[in-house]
């Protein structure tokens, strides 16, 4: 605990001055004295006390005017009015001449450290009931960067005391039950970064939508921080998997999305900031490196360990040196202080052409009439409901912001002022569609859905949506394994609160169709391709050199996301199962694939692996499966093989992995088998010999066993999966399998609707039921019922 004083060195404070220093000040000296040794670098620096702001009351005789002034607000005053008088009456005062002498000397010592006279400074506020795990204050008071010489210091520090009463402030602590004469405020003065050469950002030590821990979420953008911060630019984000981060022979960064990154914040002529337009390049390159990811992302969880909780980080590069800093840290509190054992879902039950998209942030749905604004309105301008549109926000926003049904914004990332106060108040939003402003008509009722994935979708009309709530702790345990079935990357890590017991499928050709979105062929042949789509393929690939390398960097980093949300367990992950027709509509699908009468039973699943029209396919399929496994150290994927008709032809799919470097056992793994053909049933302990389980996919083995196309509505009442002939198909695969050792799960649709055959399965003796995460609770139910029957 550091002595009291009215400027104190970071290097003396710790994260017990709270109170004297506020919690960012603090937070600072913490890490500074700290954490070095784990290599965390914070800029030098010092901070003025809580003793000095309340000096500088008494020294003018402010305590009367504040009381007055909150007094009036009480009585029904204008919040603008209340906070304009107050903050007038703060800049109208003098600041304490030794005040003012030990902010002088404090900045002298700054400018010896850094080998010049009057060095730049970040001059922030730090409140004392500021950064606290049950309320954040972020971005209520001012910051001000690129402040140099001694006058402009010492009227940034000024200004930083007015802002302890900006309107956002007072409106935020009578919400969250502070008295507003019990909080003081400290600046804190740091050395600045020079990330106007270079880039800044913020991370988590957590996913910021869903709370999933074994993650560190960075964003970075050109510049300094302010514009990621303030939600100016769509930013980098880079998603980095903490159990490998230790494991310097694994790459832990799982995942990488460029953002648009249109504008960056750079030193103003004449001092302060100023933002202005990014190149081309820097729009199209990545601001960190995976070295420098993979840094940071370590100095986040040391700062975790430390403190004991979740944190949220802002983080700056210095384009002179290279080195990179900590600037701030406080405990993330949205995620922190959510009930873990109620888990809330939104399903919409009707859909729409979507009128713009962006980055969902919640997972939740709104709806109302859409306000457009340009700037905050008071708060009878604002209807209560209504859907906020506008181009970004910033904590002025926030008393407009608590009022509305949801709220979308043209720019920003998940890590932008919107994102942030969105999720503290339970708002859904999305954020950097690019053009909501422009196409959201003022008045029109609109659905704005954050609970398809991680693309947020505003749809015309009010929408219906059902909200269900599953109670963790009642759910209960079953001998019988419940699994997920997965598809969107973007969205697995919203269910890792699920107690499942890993993932029973996921489907890769999900992934290849939206985040891949070409034909595996067509980028190793785009010369195959006409004009057009040669075009449309190189906008798509722009920044990778090699084609190839595009398929397999996206497919892995969509596979990876799904094995991290579920790490240790198992994942299951069925290679690729389109038809030929679904394949020829991927981007330069057309040229290789045949026209085929029945794509259904024709040229899918395994016999494409060896064939020659898709081998090399199939062979960057394998590539991005072992760069998962192997490189990223996510040995909890477990490849399973669609459609495979003949034991031959099991031979030769695993000849083709093997020559692929996914030999199985090798380095654990496991390769199953999809039992959907008559022939997997006969054969099965042949089949065992070769694959070491089966999972069912009980909607081809119906259609194949009774001979009905399952998409034809006139046999619809012919095909069911209860029908004996398909019962007894799998009641005689699960014994052969397990009398040579085999497990066999079966992953559908049709456990979720029908208790009675969730029954039959269990008295069969399956190893695993795969559902959907909607239906999961309800199917783990229906499971243990049957067991206790039994």
């Amino acid at each position: 605990m550091a002595e009291a004083a009215r400027v104190i060195p970071f290097n003396k404070l710790d994260r017990g001055d709270v109170g004297l220093v506020g919690g960012k000040n603090a937070s600072l000296g913490e890490m500074a004295g700290k954490l070095a040794e784990a290599g965390v670098r914070v800029p030098d620096g010092f901070a003025t006390t809580a003793d000095a702001y309340w000096e500088l009351l008494d020294h003018n005789g402010l305590r009367a005017t504040l009381d007055e002034q909150l007094d009036r607000l009480a009585a029904g005053a204008p919040l603008a009015d209340v906070g304009a008088a107050i903050r007038a009456a703060v800049l109208s005062a003098e600041l304490p001449a030794p005040l003012a002498a030990e902010i002088g000397e404090a900045y002298a010592r700054l400018g010896r450290v850094a080998g010049r006279v009057d060095p730049e400074v970040a001059v922030r506020s730090s409140a004392t009931a500021e950064d606290l795990p049950e309320a954040s204050f972020a971005g209520q008071q001012e910051t001000f960067l690129n402040v140099r010489g001694l006058p402009a210091l010492l009227e940034a520090c000024h200004r930083c005391y007015a802002s302890l009463f900006t309107d956002r402030a007072i409106d935020y602590r009578g919400r969250m039950g502070f008295d507003h004469l019990s909080v003081a405020l400290s600046v804190g003065v740091q050395l600045m970064v020079r990330s106007d050469l270079a880039g800044a950002g913020v991370m988590f030590t957590l996913d910021t939508e869903s709370g999933f821990p074994d993650v560190v979420m960075v964003s970075a953008a050109w510049g300094l921080g302010e514009t990621v911060v303030s939600g100016q630019v769509d930013p980098d984000e880079y998603t980095v998997f903490k159990p490998t981060l230790d494991k310097p022979d694994l790459d832990p960064v799982i995942h990488v999305r460029l953002g648009g990154k249109k504008r960056k914040a750079v030193y103003g002529e004449e001092g302060l900031t100023r933002t202005v337009d990014t190149s081309d390049a820097e729009r199209r390159s990545r601001v960190l490196d995976d070295s420098e990811v993979r840094a940071l992302a370590g100095w986040a969880v040391a700062v975790e360990r430390h403190y004991g909780t979740p944190m949220d980080l802002e983080w700056a590069k210095d384009g002179v040196t290279g080195e990179i800093s900590i600037v701030q840290a406080r405990p993330e509190t949205v995620q922190a202080n959510r009930r873990s054992a109620v888990l809330a879902r939104y399903t919409l039950t009707e859909r729409g052409t979507p009128l713009v998209t962006g980055s969902a942030v919640g997972e939740a749905v709104g709806r109302g009439p859409v306000r457009v604004l340009d700037a905050p309105v008071d708060l009878d301008e604002f209807p209560a409901g209504a859907v906020l549109v506008t181009s970004i926000t910033d904590p002025d926003w926030e008393p407009v912001m608590k009022r509305a049904s949801a709220i979308v914004t043209d720019h920003g990332g998940r890590t932008s002022h919107a994102a942030i106060v969105s999720r503290e108040l339970g708002v859904p939003a999305v954020v950097g569609t690019g053009d909501a402003t422009r196409v959201l008509a003022e008045g029109r009722e609109v659905t704005v859905s954050c609970a398809e994935g991680d693309e947020g979708r505003v749809y015309p009309g009010l929408l219906a949506y059902e909200e269900s709530h599953i109670d963790l702790a009642e759910l209960p345990e079953t001998r019988t394994k419940v699994m997920l079935n997965l598809a969107d990357p973007a969205a697995a890590m919203r269910w890792w609160r699920l107690p499942a017991d890993g993932v029973g499928l996921a489907r890769l050709e999900f992934i290849v169709a939206h985040h891949v979105r070409a034909h595996p062929m067509a980028l190793l042949h785009p010369g195959r391709l006409d004009e057009d789509d040669r075009a449309r393929l190189d906008a798509l690939t722009e920044g990778y050199e090699d084609r190839a390398e595009y398929f397999v960097d996206r497919l892995a980093q969509g596979v990876a996301r799904i094995a991290a949300s579920r790490w240790p367990d198992p994942v299951i992950v069925r290679t690729s199962d389109f038809k030929t027709n679904e394949y020829a509509r991927l981007l330069g699908g057309g040229p290789f694939e045949p026209v085929e009468n029945n794509p259904m039973i024709g040229w899918r699943g395994a016999s494409r692996y060896y064939a020659e029209g898709y081998r090399e396919g199939f062979a960057l399929e394998c590539r991005a499966l072992r760069r998962v496994r192997d490189e990223m150290g996510l040995t909890n994927v477990v490849v399973m093989i669609p459609f495979c008709r003949t034991l031959t032809e099991a031979d030769r799919v695993l000849e083709v992995m093997a020559e692929q470097g996914l030999r199985r056992g090798a380095n654990g793994l496991r390769v199953m088998v999809m039992a959907e053909i008559p022939s997997n049933i006969v054969l099965a302990r042949e089949f065992a010999k070769r694959f070491d389980g089966f999972s069912v996919g009980s909607n081809d083995l119906t259609q194949l066993t009774l001979g009905v196309d399952r998409d034809s509505e006139a046999l619809a009442e012919v095909f069911d999966e209860r029908d004996p002939a398909v019962t007894r198909s799998i009641e005689s695969l699960i014994r052969d399998a397990h009398a040579a050792g085999r497990t066999v799960g079966l992953c559908g649709q049709r456990p979720s609707d029908d208790p009675e055959f969730t029954e039959f399965l269990v008295r069969a003796g399956i190893n695993s039921v795969s559902v959907a995460p909607d239906s999961f609770a309800a199917v783990k139910r229906h499971v243990a019922e049957a067991e206790r029957r039994l």
